[in-house]
């Protein structure tokens, strides 16, 4: 019997008692079981150092109840939109009828009534991977999402969009959970994007979960905002490598209160290959953290991190970056990068980056840098006419749109670009 410390523990348990008879029972109660263990992470958990997220849900919110109407959703690329609002499945808000042949989206809800062994042997093994306190609530309090498959030997050729919003009118919570199963050598883009409809002080907790069988090819990319600094988001990615897959993420994250995006990347096959890449954009009292752990379990498996931070203001960013390198994954090759760009003295930045060698025939390394903007490049371009803002917000743009330079759709690359380009145009004079 696990003894309840506090309200705040109190209150998560009520929280579960709401949602364990709601499918997946005894994946639920394991998951529990963790969380219980582990706690709610305050900064003496050395992965959430930098991230007080104990302090930020102190008074953890109901659970949506994940109905309503059908409020507008604005489209802003060209992409199969699969939607997720308050942690419900809205088929009436996404586009089924647009998936291709033999590609298939079920709501998570009905995967967990079903209690399909394999799929739950999938989920389950998620959340091992990734041993972390709000995965484990997550898989706990799971409400709903998508299960994707896409067969075999199939090429998607338009990005398919797993949208999760939440309303923000009231304080409440949502806990999202998504799979996706990709076949032997298919290849696909996926979109993920996190939003809010409303300014409240939302409590969202969402997952993805990657699974990319022998020779598959996924293409990430991630954007998240929001509309309240009282929003409180927890990001989990879980991918897991075959041989010969690849996986390439790009993640544009605009601060909106507390958002911590973290990634568990397992490379299980010789010659897997994963790319991490993302830009953060933080200002007011702002705090974005990326935190991600790359395990290389086989050899010659590749990893590169490359992630960009502008901070103004009083904005807060974090970096943790742990690359994992087995005592049998020789010929790993490795490189992380983290770079920060503080555009006033209030703008604080954390960098972490750690390497993990157990095999002596690797390449691996890293760096972190954090400072100002080049006062030669300003020179050079007010010395052409150039006004200072101006000059500054083009060399902020060449510096967050570093993040993105292997993006191969140029529809979601000028997406991105544009989305940097709006934030700095709000920025203060």
């Amino acid at each position: 019997m696990i003894k309840l410390a506090t309200e705040t523990d109190a209150a998560f348990a009520s929280l579960f008692e709401e949602m364990k008879a709601k499918g997946a029972s005894a994946f639920r109660e394991a998951a529990w079981e963790s969380f219980s263990r582990m706690g709610l992470p305050n900064r003496r958990v050395e992965s959430w150092h930098y991230t007080d997220l104990k302090a930020a849900l102190a008074k953890p919110a109901p659970i949506a109840p994940g109905v309503g109407g059908a409020p507008p959703i604005a489209r802003t690329q060209d992409t199969i939109r699969l939607v997720t609002l308050d942690g419900a499945f809205r088929p009436d808000l996404s586009d089924l009828a647009g998936l291709p042949q033999g590609v298939k989206a079920q709501p998570l809800r009905d995967a967990l009534a079903q209690g399909a062994p394999g799929l739950m042997a999938l989920i389950a093994s998620a959340d091992v991977q990734a041993d972390d306190a709000m995965v484990a609530l997550n898989a706990a309090l799971m409400q709903d999402g998508v299960v994707l498959r896409i067969p075999a030997g199939v090429t998607v050729a338009k990005p398919i969009e797993l949208t999760n919003l939440v309303s923000g009118e009231t304080a409440q919570s949502s806990f999202s959970r998504s799979l996706i199963i990709v076949g032997k050598d298919a290849k696909a883009t996926i979109v993920e994007s996190a939003g809010a409809l409303g300014p409240g002080p939302a409590q969202d907790n969402q997952a993805l979960i990657l699974r990319l069988a022998l020779g598959a090819t996924v293409d990430l990319v991630t954007h998240a905002t929001g509309k309240s600094d009282a929003l409180v988001r927890v990001m989990s990615l879980i991918a897991h490598l075959d041989a010969g897959a690849t996986l390439a993420s790009y993640a544009l994250l605009e601060g909106a209160g507390l958002l911590r995006r973290q990634i568990f990347a397992r490379l299980d096959g010789e010659q897997a290959k994963v790319s991490l890449n993302g830009a953060t954009l933080a200002r007011g009292r702002q705090h974005v953290d990326t935190t991600l752990v790359v395990d290389h379990a086989l050899p010659h498996g590749a990893s590169r991190e490359r992630f960009r931070y502008i901070l103004d203001e009083q904005g807060t960013g974090v970096f943790q970056g742990k690359v994992v390198v087995r005592p049998h994954a020789q010929k790993t090759d490795g490189a992380m990068q983290s770079k920060a760009l503080l555009l006033t003295d209030g703008a604080t930045m954390n960098n972490k980056p750690e390497l993990e060698i157990f095999a002596d025939d690797v390449q691996c390394g890293h760096g972190a840098t954090c400072g100002r903007l080049d006062r030669d490049q300003l020179f050079y371009l007010m010395a052409r006419g150039v006004p200072r803002r101006e000059a500054e917000s083009l060399l902020i743009e060449g510096f967050a749109n570093e993040a993105f330079s292997g993006l191969e759709n140029l529809a979601l690359l000028e997406f991105l670009s544009a989305r940097v380009s709006a934030w700095l145009a709000g920025r203060s004079a």
